[in-house]
């Protein structure tokens, strides 16, 4: 088994120092991809000295673009991805190939309530799990974590839906049960980050609100569009009883209301079609 690490950084020197001496030490004969995101400090020349390949953006386009960059480099049949702020621990990279080794094709490193960087973050979280988990009616443990083993052949197939933001983990993992591939998950203690995070809480709040719609339209696009519709007929259906009861007549804004609740429905539909000949043209590439 041929192991590709890959390490999407930006201004992560100082935790890159620490990190990869302590990735040679658990896996020596693994390859090493660190993605410099356009950094301003010398993540690219801490990274080279630790004996890690490097791969240059001249300027910032995102950390799932970093790991897109990385999984087009690797020459390895597995990749295993983690953070280079420090947060993930080499030491749990035994347990996750472990349990991938019997037969999975990807396993996440799952964090702890205690591993989460604040008490909005784990909300978040725990909504996003939730959502997932009820959308793929499989059990989601952690759906944004980026410490991960994975089928390179496999992550390669979904290169084109990865975003170019911090929203890939969630992309691969709904692509990933789409698709009926196996995904198990590894319970992780993160630890507090080095240096300052590159998410900002209202800019990505508003970001990550997104995410939820796309959870769902990566998946199963009328698990969310159908109750809308049907909320929007019912709503429709009682102001119509209301007004035919109280004023004899049909009003303009029950025709509205379930007017836009078969549109909404058929915008469902259409879109169940395109998210299912987006899967059907990935298994073609088998």
């Amino acid at each position: 088994m041929c192991i590709s690490i890959i390490l999407p950084a930006k201004n992560e020197a100082d935790a890159l120092g620490a990190l990869l001496p302590r990735m040679h030490a658990q896996l020596p004969d693994a390859e090493i991809i660190v993605v410099d995101d356009g950094s301003t400090d010398n993540t690219a020349s801490v990274a080279e000295a630790a004996g890690a390949k490097v791969l240059r953006h001249p300027y910032s386009l995102g950390n799932g673009a970093a790991v897109k960059a990385g999984a087009r480099s690797a020459s390895g049949d597995v990749f295993i991805f983690l953070d280079a702020d420090g947060q993930h621990d080499p030491a749990q990279i035994p347990e996750l190939l472990e349990r991938f080794n019997q037969g999975y094709d990807m396993v996440v490193g799952a964090r702890s309530r205690g591993s989460q960087a604040s008490r909005a973050r784990l909300l978040a979280n725990m909504l996003y799990n939730r959502i997932a988990s009820w959308i793929t009616g499989h059990p989601i443990l952690d759906l944004t974590s980026g410490f991960r083993v994975v089928r390179a052949e496999l992550f390669r197939r979904f290169l084109y839906l990865l975003p170019n933001g911090f929203s890939y983990p969630s992309t691969i993992t709904m692509a990933f049960f789409r698709s009926g591939y196996t995904v198990d998950y590894i319970p992780i203690t993160a630890a507090q980050r080095n240096g300052k995070s590159h998410i900002h809480p209202f800019t990505d709040g508003l970001r990550f609100l997104l995410i939820l719609f796309k959870i769902a339209t990566l998946y199963s696009p009328l698990k969310i569009f159908f109750p809308v519709s049907v909320g929007f007929v019912t709503l429709g259906l009682g102001n119509y009883l209301y007004t035919y009861l109280a004023m004899n007549r049909f009003t303009n804004m029950s025709a509205l209301l379930i007017s836009g609740g078969i549109l909404v429905f058929m915008m469902g539909l259409v879109s169940e079609q395109i998210t299912a000949l987006n899967y059907r043209d990935s298994d073609s590439h088998k």
